[in-house]
């Protein structure tokens, strides 16, 4: 399984980016997609997570309500939208990917692991 993550950039306080994970090597559609986040001296922390079967979708406190993860089955695609962004969003987001379907949030979860795209908000 292989996963390449695009997207990013930088972005003023207030403003909206989004980041896409593209998945290939799969064989089969029993497993969840999610978004891990490191800033710098910080460790790696879960973002968000949708099982690719059913999309359910599940959230870390610190960005529900403002960032929405879906998939797109056409592209194999999984997408992450980052609205009313704030200077502690600043990170390198990395995609990641675990066989089953619970809705885990540990770094250890999970097995496949893209490259990180910068995300930086300024304030």
């Amino acid at each position: 399984v292989q996963l390449q993550a695009s997207g990013g950039g930088l972005v003023q306080a207030g403003g909206s980016l989004s980041v896409s994970c593209l998945a290939s090597g799969r064989t089969s559609t029993n497993y969840v997609m999610g978004w891990f986040r490191q800033a710098p001296g910080k460790e790696r922390e879960f973002v968000a997570g949708i099982t690719w079967r059913g999309g359910s979708k599940f959230y870390a406190d610190s960005v529900k309500g403002r960032f929405t993860i879906s998939r797109d089955y056409v592209k194999d695609t999984v997408l992450l939208e980052m609205n009313s962004l704030k200077p502690e969003d600043t990170a390198v987001y990395f995609c990641a990917s675990r066989e089953g379907l619970l809705q885990r949030t540990g770094v250890g979860d999970y097995v496949y692991w893209g490259q990180g795209t910068q995300v930086t908000v300024s304030s």
